[in-house]
């Protein structure tokens, strides 16, 4: 007798299995013998014959003997009985047990069982017509002559675990194991079927993606090929899918201008729609979104071009270096927010391009001046009608770089109404911590502003709020000397007016006397815009002479300036010729640089009032307040005086508006050399505010303020003492030309002018 272990298969009583030779080599059987009984034992577990033991077989089994084996090895084996296994020993892979037949409980009759079988059949033919394999399985399945045949054969394709394939074979009622084995087959044709539509769907579903795939890339090839014959008439859509293609764009913005593309296509340019989308896409797609490259930095080249380009302004450009430097070592394309501070035409803005030159870096300038709307910087919703992107994006657009020096001009002019506060709007945009995520309203995704080089500019810190001023680093940019002025007229802005208007240097020549007198008495400024326009139009009076051909070398002197520029030269106020008591000189800082300024003060007969005429603000009315109590404490003898008269205060000019506390110390002085009858020599002019207490507190504004002294002939000036480091500011030729005194308290000021 041969035990045979099998594992995951049915084997039944009554059915005829037909086993390859190498079957029973592989369980390590050999000599099998025509007429040698055999019991098909069943595993609980997939094991190797060498590791099994008792405990690992099931306790029925099924005989069966070897009724023949052919020429090829093949051997034929007819199963009779089930069987109850007992005594099982394994040994060495040997395996010897007890068999004892095992009785059935037949509760129906052959017929009704050939009946199930035949309907069984008949829906298996019907089930294998569907499928290409069915007319080999037809001949199969004609031959089965029972149900067991059935589920045998079909053993390994059935849904069915080890332990509910033994289940089928230890069911002793014929009834259940028929129901079980039904059960299983019916299962399998319906999972069978299934399966393939399933696949079969499937199948039509990638066949139809592949098909798609390939129309696609033909039309692709076929539209590239088109293109390329027809530039000039390549599409709208098929332009932008180049661009979103070619542009480096992220994909949260890929997405984005990917829908916007289908829409528009969808829609077709007989949309209204149409112009919206398109000029959606021409804005993303031109925006830059590949991160550039950081460059090594020259800085010893870096401080040429700012020295070549730009005049005087020491401190700021070793301000400007310091940033460069500190960014080539940090590697990093941006660093602080820079805001440059001063009078109009001073070199703000013109400095940036400087930097962006020094960096090899793109150049963007905005203006913000007289912006009250929040979408200005922002952006408009894509939702309404006429919507833009907002003036940033705008720059970054029409650079074409994702990391230029952008300028934001003017940012102390702006304003803010219903439409919302464009300042607070550029708190993100100057926020280090939070412009790599900025997001346009019209562009609708992020944007990284991380690299660019933001530079600001202003004229006054007074109108920029607080929250925006603390995100930048202000530098202040001084007026420039009658020295520096120029320098720059001589090397700058004479040779380029000349060069614009397309005059050569042996046909105009203007002497440095002449240079001299139109920085003097033709231009009022901190800056040299004014002196620009002045040059401009020494030119254009020049080129009329030299086309008419009335001179082939025409040479500008001083005496020729009413001529060429056509008009009388500035009035400057300069120092009195004569002193008298109550008029004193002070110094003002204005827009255009420092001025100097009289006080003057007069008693008329009356009851003691006080009258200020000159257009003075609050602050200077204040100050005169101040001034008045201050003289009244200090000189106690003169009470008679302010009871008996009236006291009349007045700044000229009286059409010019005056404000800030700077005029203290002017005041002060003034009515105590109207009181003590006193002249103040018009060699002095001061500068300074003065508190009840009689201290002299510092002022703003101190280099415009010596410039004006110096101008107009002022040798010694009165300074807060506090304001002394203040001069490393002021030039040297002013300094050199003036008499500072710094004072701490007014008693100061009255003893040195012997009042």
């Amino acid at each position: 007798m041969i035990v045979v272990p099998i594992y995951d298969m049915i084997i039944l009583p009554g059915v005829t299995f037909y086993f390859k030779q190498d079957v029973f080599q592989e369980l390590e059987i050999e000599d099998v013998k025509e007429g040698e009984e055999l019991i098909f034992l069943y595993q609980k577990e997939d094991k190797e014959r060498q590791s099994l033991t008792a405990e690992d077989f099931y306790p029925i089994g099924v005989e069966g003997k070897v009724e023949g084996i052919d020429r090829d090895g093949n051997i034929n084996v007819r199963t009779f009985h089930r069987v109850d296994i007992h005594n099982i020993e394994v040994a060495e892979g040997n395996i010897s047990l007890e068999a004892v037949n095992r009785d059935e409980i037949e509760d129906i009759d052959a017929q009704e069982c050939q009946m199930r079988f035949e309907k069984m059949r008949t829906s298996l033919l019907r089930f294998a017509q569907g499928f290409q394999w069915g007319v080999w399985a037809r001949s199969y399945i004609l031959h089965w002559k029972s149900i067991s045949e059935v589920v045998s054969a079909l053993s390994s394709y059935l849904n069915l675990t080890n332990e509910e394939r033994y289940q089928i074979v230890e069911t002793d009622v014929l009834s259940q194991r028929i129901e079980k084995m039904e059960h299983a087959v019916y299962e399998f044709i319906e999972v069978t079927r299934v399966g393939e539509e399933a696949e079969n769907a499937q199948q039509e579903r990638h066949e139809k993606v592949y098909r798609e795939d390939a129309i696609k890339k033909q039309i692709d090839f076929l539209q590239r090929q088109l293109d390329e014959m027809h530039p000039e008439n390549i599409s709208d859509v098929r332009r932008f899918e180049q661009k979103i293609e070619e542009s480096g764009m992220n994909e949260t913005v890929r997405k984005e201008a990917e829908k916007i593309l289908n829409r528009m296509k969808q829609e077709g340019k007989d949309s209204h729609e149409y112009g919206m989308l398109y000029d959606y896409l021409d804005f993303v797609t031109t925006l830059s979104w590949k991160k550039e490259e950081v460059e090594a930095i020259d800085l010893d080249k870096a401080e040429d071009i700012l020295d070549e380009e730009h005049y005087g302004l020491k401190k700021v450009k070793a301000r400007i270096i310091q940033q460069i430097a500190v960014m080539q070592l940090n590697k990093k394309q941006s660093g602080s927010i820079l805001l440059f501070v001063g009078a109009p035409g001073t070199g703000k803005t013109s400095i940036g391009q400087s930097i962006a030159k020094a960096l090899h870096r793109e150049y963007v300038r905005v203006s913000l001046g007289g912006v009250r709307d929040e979408a200005e910087i922002r952006g408009h919703r894509r939702t309404y009608v006429g919507a833009m992107p907002g003036r940033i994006m705008e720059g970054m657009k029409r650079c074409g770089a994702s990391n230029p020096v952008m300028v934001l001009d003017e940012v102390d002019k702006l304003s803010k109404d219903f439409s919302g506060d464009p300042a607070s709007a550029l708190l993100e945009v100057l926020d280090p911590e939070q412009n790599n995520n900025f997001t346009d309203h019209y562009l609708n995704v992020p944007y990284d502003l991380s690299d660019v080089l933001f530079v600001c500019t202003a004229n006054s810190l007074d109108t920029i709020p607080e929250p925006l001023l603390n995100r930048m680093e202000v530098i202040q940019f001084p007026g420039y000397t009658a020295v520096e002025k120029f320098q720059i007229a001589r090397k700058h802005l004479l040779p380029k007016a000349m060069a614009g208007m397309g005059i050569k240097a042996k046909n105009l020549k203007v002497t440095d006397d002449a240079i001299r007198t139109i920085i003097q008495d033709y231009t009022a400024e901190s800056g040299v815009r004014g002196l620009k326009k002045q040059m401009n139009t020494l030119c254009r009076y020049a080129a009329v002479k030299l086309v008419k051909g009335e001179q082939k070398s025409i040479t500008v002197n001083p005496k020729r300036l009413r001529e060429f520029l056509d008009q009388k030269p500035i009035h400057h106020e300069s120092i009195l010729e004569e002193k008298q008591p109550g008029v004193v000189t002070g110094l003002a800082w204005t827009s255009a640089g420092g001025e100097i300024l009289f006080i003057e003060a007069m008693f008329i007969k009356g009851s003691g009032k006080i009258q200020v005429t000159g257009q003075l603000g609050d602050v200077m009315k204040e100050s005169v307040q101040i001034a008045v109590s201050l003289v009244k404490s200090m000189y106690p003898e003169s009470a008679a005086m302010w009871k008996e008269n009236d006291l009349h205060i007045h700044v000229p000019a009286g059409a010019v508006p005056k404000d800030g506390p700077s005029a203290g110390i002017t005041l002060t002085t003034a009515l105590a050399s109207l009181v003590t009858g006193k002249a103040v020599s018009p060699q002095y002019a001061m500068t300074g505010e003065v508190s009840l207490r009689g201290g002299v507190m510092p002022i703003g504004g101190l280099p415009e303020k010596l410039m004006a002294a110096q101008r107009a002939g002022v040798s010694k000036v009165f300074i807060p003492y506090e304001n002394v480091e203040d001069l490393e500011d002021v030039a040297e030729e002013v300094k050199e030309k003036l008499e500072i005194i710094p004072v701490k308290k007014v008693k100061d000021v009255l003893k040195r002018l012997g009042l």
